[in-house]
């Protein structure tokens, strides 16, 4: 069974619904996964943004999510399972697309790791830098679901 990530609230490559965005109630949607890899201790979740004017703009970073968790309610928070890492709008959790008007469609990647180890060592608040150098040799798979956006 491949590792796979899935999001009810739109298809793969769909337009992403207005309330999952800054234009609407900015709520993260439900995330579930399945067949992860043999081994697997963690996951971390990074969603991101590669058309960003300033580069690559990450949404959303949570990491040590225990290996038993296998989804994640709409609205998720930090604090109810994993540890938050914080996201380019400077704060813990989930910020939804807000690309600028008329700037075109901008996709946006949620990246599931299956991690070796059940916790990465990093402290709350962790930037994506600081994440990556952790993910470094204990990524066993990665699931990826990816929607779009545009704002006019």
């Amino acid at each position: 069974m491949a590792f796979k990530l899935t999001i009810g609230a739109f298809a793969e490559g769909a337009t992403i619904p207005k309330q999952y965005t800054c234009d609407g109630t900015d709520r993260s949607p439900a995330l579930a996964w399945s067949g992860e890899p043999e081994g697997t201790k963690s996951f971390t979740l990074i969603m991101d943004d590669p058309d960003a004017p300033v580069g690559t703009w990450n949404h959303w970073l949570l990491y040590d999510l225990p290996a038993g968790v296998q989804e994640l309610a709409e609205g998720f928070k930090p604090d109810d399972a994993g540890v938050s890492g914080v996201n380019d709008f400077g704060r813990p959790g989930y910020g939804g697309p807000c690309p600028p008007p008329r700037h075109g469609t901008h996709r946006y990647f949620f990246k599931l790791f299956a991690v070796n180890v059940p916790g990465l060592g990093l402290k709350a608040g962790a930037r994506r830098a600081e994440l990556d150098r952790a993910l470094k040799g204990h990524v066993l798979g990665e699931a990826r679901y990816m929607g779009k956006y545009e704002r006019r």
